[in-house]
C-alpha cells in the first residue's frame, strides 16, 4: 500500500513539473522571438544554445520559489480555484521580476506588451493544468474516510468547515471522549482512514493519538496553546535525557535588530510606492462628507504597551458615539461606500507606515487589538495576552492563514505559531503572501454579530 501511495504522489510531483515546464518554454519562446532581437541592439550580444539554458534556468527556479511560495503546486490541499489562482499570482510576480531582467540586459526599458500576451496564454495553461491535475488527484485519491471525535465543546462550526472540503475529507462518523477509551480504540480501527482529534481531554488525546501511531492510522489534531508552545521549543542534549527549553522571550536580540532594518526599508519604499494612492484615497474621503481623512485609535502592541494607530476613515464620523468598542460586523451599515472600496483593497491600513517607522508596531506580527476588545477576550480567555510577546503588525501569520471574522482563539493559536517558530525568512515569507490575500475578499469579511461575545476557550 506504501508504495502504491508513493507511485501516486510521484504521478503528481510529476505533473506540478511539467506545468512548469510548460510555463518556461512559452518564456523562452517569446524572449527568442522578441527579446532575443532587442538585445541586439544594446550592448549585449544575443543570447544563443548555453544562453537560453541558463534564461530557462534562471526563469524556471524563479517560477518555482514563487509557486511554492503561494501554493500553487498544493494540488488536493487547496480547493482547485485557490490552486489556480495561486498559480496566477506567482506567474504575475516571475514576469515582473523577468521584465525587469531583460531591461537590465536591454540597457533601457522595452515594450511588456509580448510579457502580457505570453501571460495570457500562460493563465490558459494553467487553467488546463489545475484541471487535468485535480481530476488526477480526485482518482488517485479520493477523500479520506474520517471518524471525528471531540470533547464537550460545540462541534458544529468546525463540522461546518470539514464539509466545505468534501473534496478530501468525509466524516462518516462523530464520537465522543465520554464514550470512553476502549470504545474508541474499537471504533477506530474497523473501517476509517484516520481519525480527527478534537477539543478533547488531554489525557485521553494522548494515549488515543499513541494508539493511533503505533497502528499506523492517520490522525488530524487540534492543538491547545501547550502544544503550540511546544511545537517551538529548542532540543537540548545535557545529558542522555531528550530536553524541551521553552524561552521566556520570543526574539534574540540579533532577529529583533535585523527585523527592525527590514521594517524601517520596507516602509519607506511602500510610502514612495503607495503616495499617489493615499492621496487619491484622502481627497476622496474628504470630499464625501467632510469629516476626517484620519482615524486615530489606542491600540496595543508588545508587553501591552498602548499607541495611536493610524487608518484611514471608512466609518462615518460618529460610529462609535456610544463609546462602545466593537469589530465591524458583516454588512455593517457604519462603514462608508468609500470605505467599503478602501477596506477591500486594504488601502484603509497605509498609513500604519508612520506607525512602523516610529517603532510602535512592525510589518509582521499579531494584528494589534484596542485595550477594552482585550480585556473583554481575556475574561473568558486570559492566555490571549501572550499575543503580545512580540509588536504588533500590519500583516501576519493570522491575516494570512485565517480571516478578519476567525474566532479569537483561533486567532491567538495562529499568532503563538508565528511568535514560537519565528525567523527573518518566514517574516519575508508572509510578506508575499500578504499580496495574495489582497485579492481574496473573504479575508476582510466582518465577524458575525454574536462572535464578539461567544468565544471559544481552551479546555485545560
Amino acid at each position: 500500500m506504501g508504495r502504491i501511495e508513493a507511485a501516486k504522489r510521484t504521478i503528481i510531483l510529476q505533473m506540478s513539473l511539467i506545468g512548469l515546464v510548460f510555463q518556461t518554454v512559452l518564456y523562452i519562446y517569446v524572449w527568442h522571438k522578441v527579446y532575443n532581437d532587442i538585445m541586439q541592439s544594446g550592448m549585449w550580444r544575443s543570447f544563443h544554445r548555453k544562453g537560453f539554458w541558463l534564461l530557462a534556468a534562471v526563469y524556471f527556479i524563479l517560477l518555482l520559489f514563487f509557486t511554492g511560495t503561494y501554493g500553487g503546486l498544493k494540488v488536493g490541499y487547496l480547493k482547485p480555484m485557490d490552486v489556480f489562482f495561486s498559480q496566477v499570482i506567482s506567474l504575475l510576480c516571475a514576469n515582473v521580476v523577468s521584465y525587469f531582467q531583460i531591461a537590465l540586459l536591454s540597457l533601457g526599458l522595452v515594450t511588456a506588451y509580448p510579457l502580457m500576451l505570453m501571460m495570457l496564454g500562460q493563465i490558459v495553461v494553467s487553467a488546463a493544468w489545475t484541471f487535468v491535475s485535480h481530476r488526477l488527484y480526485q482518482r488517485f485519491f479520493p477523500p479520506k474516510r474520517l471518524l471525528f471525535i471531540s470533547g464537550c465543546r460545540p462541534t458544529e462550526d468546525i463540522l461546518k468547515k470539514f464539509e466545505t472540503r468534501r473534496d478530501k475529507y468525509n466524516i462518516i462518523k462523530c464520537a465522543a471522549e465520554s464514550d470512553g477509551l476502549e470504545a474508541l480504540q474499537s471504533e477506530i480501527v474497523t473501517c476509517y482512514d484516520g481519525v480527527v482529534l478534537w477539543d478533547m481531554d488531554t489525557m485521553l488525546r494522548n494515549r488515543l493519538l499513541k494508539f493511533c501511531y503505533s497502528r499506523g492510522i492517520r490522525v488530524y489534531m487540534m492543538p491547545k496553546i501547550p502544544d503550540i508552545m511546544i511545537k517551538g521549543s529548542d532540543q537540548l542534549h545535557l545529558f542522555d535525557t531528550p530536553i524541551l527549553l521553552t524561552r521566556e522571550y520570543a526574539m534574540t536580540i540579533e532577529q529583533r535588530v535585523l527585523k527592525r532594518l527590514i521594517d524601517i526599508v520596507c516602509a519607506l519604499v511602500l510610502m514612495v510606492v503607495t503616495a499617489p494612492f493615499m492621496i487619491v484615497t484622502a481627497v476622496a474621503i474628504k470630499l464625501y462628507d467632510g469629516g476626517p481623512v484620519l482615524y486615530r485609535q489606542v491600540r496595543c502592541t508588545r508587553d501591552m504597551r498602548t499607541f495611536q494607530i493610524l487608518k484611514f476613515r471608512s466609518m462615518r464620523p460618529d460610529a462609535e458615539k456610544d463609546g462602545v468598542a466593537r469589530l465591524a460586523s458583516r454588512n455593517d451599515s457604519r462603514i462608508t461606500p468609500i470605505g467599503r472600496f478602501i477596506r477591500k483593497v486594504r488601502i484603509d491600513e497605509l498609513p500604519q507606515l508612520f506607525n512602523i517607522l516610529s517603532g510602535e508596531m512592525s510589518f509582521i506580527g499579531p494584528r494589534p487589538e484596542r485595550p477594552e476588545i482585550i480585556k473583554q477576550y481575556q475574561e473568558e480567555m486570559p492566555e490571549f495576552t501572550f499575543r503580545t510577546k512580540v509588536k504588533a503588525g500590519l500583516a501576519g501569520y493570522a491575516q494570512v492563514y485565517g480571516k478578519y471574522n476567525t474566532t479569537p482563539y483561533d486567532k491567538l493559536k495562529l499568532d503563538l505559531f508565528y511568535i514560537e517558530n519565528y525567523s527573518v525568512w518566514l517574516d519575508l515569507k508572509l510578506m508575499l503572501l500578504t499580496l495574495k490575500i489582497l485579492f481574496q475578499a473573504e479575508s476582510t469579511e466582518g465577524v458575525d454579530t454574536n462572535q464578539t461575545t461567544a468565544l471559544r476557550t481552551e479546555k485545560k
